[in-house]
């Protein structure tokens, strides 16, 4: 009688090692995949951008003029936001479709002394939230006025309801800069080429 015996194989080990860095390899080649593809989009975002011209509102032609120390924009002016600059702001948008991150409005003064007592501190939020009118507010520096002036233009865009939901920011410069872009002289006397507001288009990404 034949005893019968069992032979049994011993179970290969499970080597995971090969998978696994096949795995991180796949992983890590999508990842870069993305990485590249958001990068040329942010790329041409930015090139869509560059012709984004600056508009420029100032009081050089003298139709546009704000009272001395007053953010209130005259009928002229608020005309001339509702026929020229908005419709410039609408065609960009359109033209920049998705590059846009929001719209930056910058209030330029010249060099004239405020000496009144500001009160922008205690209102200022209620204005960039539209529930009271910049006639309420005291400005005691120019660049309180250039934040008063970019407010200004801001909520007069804002009436087209068709702008509603673009985001705009309000900066001031004061007296600082001239057209140019360089910093501007000592000069207390009024100068109406250094009086403007700026609006910018400022892309994804770009932190001001």
């Amino acid at each position: 009688m034949y005893r019968r015996t069992r032979t049994q194989k011993e179970p290969e080990t499970l080597n995971i090692y090969p998978a696994f860095t096949d795995l991180m390899s796949n992983a890590f080649m999508i990842l870069s995949l993305f990485l590249l593809l958001a990068l040329l989009q942010s790329q041409e975002l930015n090139r869509k951008l560059k012709s984004a011209t600056t508009i420029t509102i100032d009081e050089r032609s003298g139709n546009f003029k704000f009272k001395s120390g007053s953010a209130e924009l005259n009928p002229q002016l608020k005309k001339y936001v509702r026929e020229t600059v908005i419709p410039k702001i609408e065609k960009t948008i359109k033209e920049k479709e998705g590059a846009i991150d929001f719209i930056q409005v910058i209030g330029h003064t010249d060099g004239q002394a405020n000496n009144k007592t500001s009160n922008l501190d205690q209102k200022i939020e209620l204005i960039a939230n539209g529930k009271t009118t910049i006639n309420t507010l005291n400005p005691g520096s120019n660049a309180d006025l250039g934040l008063m002036r970019a407010l200004a233009v801001i909520q007069e865009i804002q009436k087209t309801k068709r702008l509603k939901d673009i985001k705009f920011r309000a900066y001031s410069a004061g007296q600082l800069y001239l057209s140019s872009g360089n910093l501007a002289p000592v000069n207390r006397k009024a100068d109406e080429t250094r009086r403007r507001i700026e609006i910018r288009f400022i892309p994804h990404g770009k932190i001001q």
